[in-house]
């Protein structure tokens, strides 16, 4: 294989909604460029893109897959993401490795929720699109249809640059209206017959190659000028104009194929070779110091790792972008996020699991490495001397939570190995032991993704998981002052053990003044704040400690144990065993023993003197509450909001958004357990969600009885 030339490179993601055929597409393309000599199938399960186990026993792709095309003289690298949108983090990450993305659409269904996600994704880190409507040869085709639902959805930038004779099983023939010819085909597909265009076609074709020239002349002022003077332009001014549409995100160039049938796949890679950019014609990427990093194979070398993952009978597979050098096998570098040193020996170019071994890769180009010692996804490599690293890929929160655990409790922490290598392959699950929970959390972006992750631990690592629903992270807090004394007394031969703690506790709130006077029924009390310590907690909020101590009832060595006494209830809250947060705390008096007292003795009736008061203060448990957004089809707007408001939810707002409608509302997370699950169900796989956290708000008074009841009862069986 030929060393190819940054400027001869070109990365592409090939994105879509789940069935949308391009696995098929991509399988097309492989046998259009000679890299296969017979396609595959997925109903057969020996597609080059599908060759993972999970991937053929549920039929459809759950890992991206690098490819690469020879083709035109240039070299044509694509990765082809999974389409359900549990595995969106694949499309994220190609996305931002790539240059430009091909959505395939399904002319059956048109533009579907989880297509106008991968759109939103594009426009945020600005690549070019081309659409490619798949399908054509289905029984529900629509073209037009489907054309005019693209328009509406993403804009008047959407230009066709062929359209169908006919759909359905009977396709077999289009309109090329930027070569102005008619293309057709057998009933095998591959090679067309190209001829001049119907004259009972003429007009129509006619009309859209003009709104094609007036989209790509508008991209540059040369060419307008042109346009105005001669009324046309050339083919190779059209390809330049709608280059720099493509760059610009003003122009998204529709085609249409059948990737069962291989029908219009080559016409759409000779224009992706021929038109889309390339590698150096687009924003250089910018490093966590803020510079730009160009694609110059004589700068310094450095390596981006988008993705590891450990393959069938190779062990661990790095998938990297060169981002700046000339990469050659043999290259000693230095893994500047581990602080580490790696020798490459060994560099591939790869189709699915097809490696074919080189020698160097350059600037801009994609490529794998196998059994390096200590790279982890979003890693960067550099040669000595280069300090560069990457930090552009950005991935969603988790929308799907779950507790996790060995059915042997002894697989603890082999069970803890295998999730940690398995966010390192897919950065979308989010692995997390909770010590306030005492439970291992997993989160993905659905119920698939994380069932997915149980099928590769049970069949791969062999080793047998349960699935719980997580607990939930309440606090606690309370709503008024309220005051307690505690006495711990213990004698049992020699030293015994006393300590008496007085405190006045009351709800904190940032800014409030410094305490002053209290009554309690008839008894006032007065407070001398002699010392404070503020203790911000980690899980959010403050615990604020006067010492009002006067006289000398209570040393003040002993004031320290007396707060650890405090944290230990705020650590493991009177009602719940949850976090308690915002409590001010007044030690006011106390005893202590010339001979008996000690830390121990004071700390525990800190603690007990807390939790009594604690329980005098109309004490209120908090759950976490999240804003959620709900893209919807409007046919199943209904159903989705009364799912909504049955799961407590506050609804703040409604919108319609490229044809789809926007809920916006905040919803407790208990009542978030199995939403995506349900909302599936609901729509039919048409709606998506994002979810994000908003703020901590008190229970409804039931459900705060029935958390109290539960944790009542847990304490006692213990």
């Amino acid at each position: 294989m030929k060393v190819y030339e940054t400027k001869e490179i070109k990365n592409i993601a090939l994105l879509g909604s789940k069935g949308s055929g391009k696995t098929t597409l991509a399988e097309a393309m492989l046998l259009e460029c000679g890299v296969i000599k017979r396609r595959g199938s997925v109903d057969a399960k020996n597609t080059v893109c599908d060759y993972f186990p999970v991937e053929k026993e549920y039929g459809y792709s759950v890992f991206s897959t690098i490819f690469y095309a020879e083709f035109l003289g240039r070299k044509l690298n694509f990765i082809d993401c999974p389409g359900a949108d549990d595995f969106v983090g694949s499309a994220i990450t190609a996305l931002n490795v790539t240059d430009t993305g091909v959505i395939v659409i399904d002319a059956q269904y048109g533009v579907e929720v989880g297509t106008q996600n991968i759109f939103r994704t594009t426009a945020a880190i600005k690549k070019p699109v081309i659409f490619a409507m798949n399908q054509l040869d289905g029984e529900k085709a629509d073209y037009e249809n489907v054309l005019e639902q693209m328009r509406e959805v993403f804009g008047p930038k959407v230009i066709p640059i062929q359209y169908p004779l006919a759909c359905g099983p009977g396709f077999n023939a289009m309109i090329d209206v930027l070569l102005m010819k008619k293309y057709e085909w057998g009933p095998d597909g591959g090679v067309p017959v190209i001829s001049e265009i119907p004259a009972e076609e003429q007009e129509r074709a006619h009309e859209m190659h003009q709104q094609l020239v007036e989209a790509a002349a508008e991209n540059d002022e040369t060419l307008m000028e042109k346009f105005f003077d001669q009324g046309h332009l050339t083919e190779d001014e059209m390809r330049e104009g709608i280059r720099k549409g493509l760059e610009d995100r003003s122009i998204f160039p529709v085609f249409c194929v059948s990737a069962l049938k291989d029908m219009g796949v080559r016409r759409m890679m000779e224009f992706l070779g021929n038109v889309v950019p390339f590698v150096e014609d687009m924003p250089a990427p910018v490093n966590t110091a803020g510079e730009d990093v160009k694609p110059d194979s004589n700068g310094p070398l450095s390596l981006y790792v988008f993705k590891t993952s450990v393959e069938p009978h190779i062990g661990e597979v790095s998938y990297f972008k060169v981002m700046s050098g000339t990469l050659s096998a043999g290259a000693d570098l230095n893994n500047v996020s581990r602080d580490s040193k790696e020798r490459l020996a060994q560099l591939y170019c790869v189709c699915g699991q097809i490696r074919t071994q080189v020698d160097k890769l350059c600037a801009g180009d994609i490529g794998a490495t196998v059994k390096l010692k200590d790279v982890r996804t979003g890693n960067t490599l550099n040669e000595k001397g280069c300090e560069w690293t990457y930090d552009f890929i950005k991935y969603p929160a988790p929308k799907y939570l779950r507790a996790v655990r060995p059915v042997t409790e002894s697989d603890s922490e082999k069970l803890m190995e295998i999730l940690t290598r398995m966010h390192e392959e897919d950065p979308t699950w989010v692995v997390e032991q909770s010590k306030e929970l005492k439970q291992t959390i997993v989160g993905g972006q659905g119920e698939f993704h994380l069932r997915t992750l149980k099928w590769r631990v049970e069949n791969n690592d062999k080793l047998p998981i349960t699935f719980e629903e997580p607990k939930i992270p309440y606090r606690e807090t309370i709503t008024k002052a309220a005051r307690a004394d505690y006495r711990h007394k213990k004698q049992s031969g020699g030293a015994g053990q006393f300590g008496e703690v007085h405190l006045i506790i009351e709800p904190y709130t940032e800014g409030m003044p410094a305490p002053d006077t209290y009554r309690f029924g008839s008894q006032e009390y007065k407070m001398s704040v002699r010392d404070t310590q503020e203790v911000p907690l980690s899980w959010g909020g403050k615990l604020v400690v006067h010492n009002c101590i006067v006289g000398g009832s209570i040393d003040a060595r002993f004031i320290p144990a007396i707060v650890k006494g405090l944290m230990d209830r705020m650590e493991q809250g009177p009602l719940t065993g949850s976090y308690a947060r915002d409590v001010r705390v007044c030690i006011y008096d106390g005893k202590m023993h010339p001979v008996d007292s000690n830390e121990i003795s004071f700390r525990l009736a800190g603690r007990n003197a807390f939790s009594e008061a604690f329980r005098n203060a109309a004490p209120k448990v908090l759950e976490p509450v999240y804003d959620v957004d709900v893209m919807v089809p409007a046919d199943v707007m209904g159903d989705v909001m009364s799912d909504l408001q049955g799961r407590r939810a506050i609804i703040m707002g409604m919108s319609s958004e490229n044809g789809f409608e926007k809920i916006s509302a905040r919803v407790p997370l208990k009542e978030m357990s199995s939403y995506s699950t349900a909302l599936s169900s609901i729509t039919g796989g048409r709606s998506s969600f994002t979810m994000q956290f908003s703020s901590y708000e008190l229970v409804p008074s039931d459900v705060q009885e029935k958390l109290l009841k539960a944790y009542a009862e847990t304490v006692s069986e213990d």
